[in-house]
């Protein structure tokens, strides 16, 4: 294991990456546009978490800079206990060692991911998708130079230049002892990574948001909200696929033309079930398989409900763990149905797309894990650390 940087060592690091990705911004864009220009894939959400511009750079920026701030994760009491025979106890926080972090296609996970990967103390593995090599590659040169800036050694951030072959290779076996495993992409990646990890694995698993609009929604929110969730970024694992209209509500009807309308402006493919397909003339789902997947594109699904108890039990059959809301006036059924939803976070009149480690106050995230273990919902600098037991004693026997 590393001997755990200083946390000055560790902040210098972060703040010179800072000056080197503002310096570099022009060179990082050029480099990132062959990376696009060599993308010949259809895939529009892979597409634009493959961009690489000025807002994307300013937020790269924007994370390490927050980094820094923060205080240092590692070392922070959790218990104190004094035992009867003088031995004085207390766990506290400790960096895992070594970190694998296997991302596809979004180069601004080697600076966000990894930077708060550093933070915590940790020696960073870093395995990009193909489809971003050069633009990653670039990345880490600046890591790298950061470190030597700073009179850090540059082994505490490596590149693995690995195909699917060498990634499973070392997955099962390791050349370089690794504490923790994590995947951030789609379902296919993640099974991957599950199935040969030799470590243990944080899911950061896919979306498929639901909105459930109750009979007392106060219908301009639910509209906003909904739009909102699907249409302002498709490619993120927090937009919405799913809504459940009550039809309880009153004249529901009406509300699911307008809202289909709406999504069409945005030119939104929309499906419904039974009820929501005979009321607006959507096309109609083919089975209930459908509620299951994450889009990660213009589409969505609609369906009816006729009670808040139904609404959460189809949320939490088919939903991905990872976000869902409720559009209401009324607080009690709104706190009982985020209480009883089985999603890492829970809304009461809000956007799925809050679920980001920036957005609830972490100043960024690792992943957004939908494991209950360790950590569920986003993973900032705070919950990248395991802890470990300090037991002073003055010759204590048992």
């Amino acid at each position: 294991m590393n001997i755990v940087l200083s946390i000055e060592n560790r902040n210098a690091v972060l703040s010179r990456m800072a000056v080197l990705l503002e310096e570099q911004r022009a060179n990082l864009k050029t480099i990132n546009q062959q990376d696009l220009n060599n993308y010949s894939g259809d895939d529009l959400a892979m597409e634009k978490r493959l961009l690489v511009d000025d807002n994307k750079i300013d937020g790269m920026i924007l994370s390490l800079q927050q980094l820094t701030s923060q205080e240092d994760p590692i070392g922070q009491v959790r218990f104190n206990f004094t035992h009867d025979n003088g031995l004085k106890i207390s766990n506290k926080t400790a960096a895992f060692g070594t970190i694998l972090i296997i991302y596809e296609s979004r180069p601004d996970v080697t600076v966000e991911a990894g930077g708060i990967a550093f933070k915590s103390g940790n020696k960073i593995l870093l395995k990009g998708g193909k489809e971003s090599l050069l633009s990653n590659q670039k990345i880490v040169t600046l890591w790298h130079q950061a470190l030597k800036d700073s009179d850090v050694d540059t082994s505490w951030v490596e590149y693995l230049n690995y195909d699917r072959t060498e990634t499973q290779a070392f997955l099962e076996k390791p050349t370089q002892k690794v504490d923790l495993i994590v995947p951030r992409g789609g379902e296919n990646l993640i099974n991957f990574v599950k199935k040969h990890a030799s470590c243990p694995v944080i899911v950061s698993g896919r979306g498929n948001n639901f909105v459930y609009v109750n009979k007392e929604a106060d219908l301009d929110q639910a509209l906003a909200i909904i739009i909102n969730g699907k249409t302002s970024n498709i490619s993120v694992c927090n937009a919405l696929d799913k809504v459940l209209i009550d039809t309880n509500l009153p004249d529901w009807e009406a509300f699911a033309n307008k809202l289909t309308a709406k999504l069409k402006e945005f030119n939104v493919t929309v499906l419904g079930d039974e009820a929501f397909a005979r009321a607006t003339q959507v096309p109609l789902i083919e089975n209930d398989l459908i509620w299951y997947e994450e889009f990660l594109d213009y589409k969505i699904v609609i369906g009816t409900t006729n009670s808040d108890q139904e609404a959460i039990e189809k949320i939490n059959k088919y939903c991905g763990g990872h976000s869902a809301s409720i559009i209401t006036k009324n607080e009690a059924i709104a706190q009982q149905f985020m209480d009883n939803v089985d999603t890492a976070a829970v809304y009461h009149n809000a956007s799925t797309r809050f679920t980001d480690g920036g957005q609830l106050g972490l100043g960024g995230e690792l992943a957004i894990s939908t494991d209950k273990l360790h950590q569920r919902g986003p993973i900032g600098l705070q919950h990248l650390v395991t802890n470990k037991w300090y037991i002073y004693g003055d010759g204590q026997i048992r």
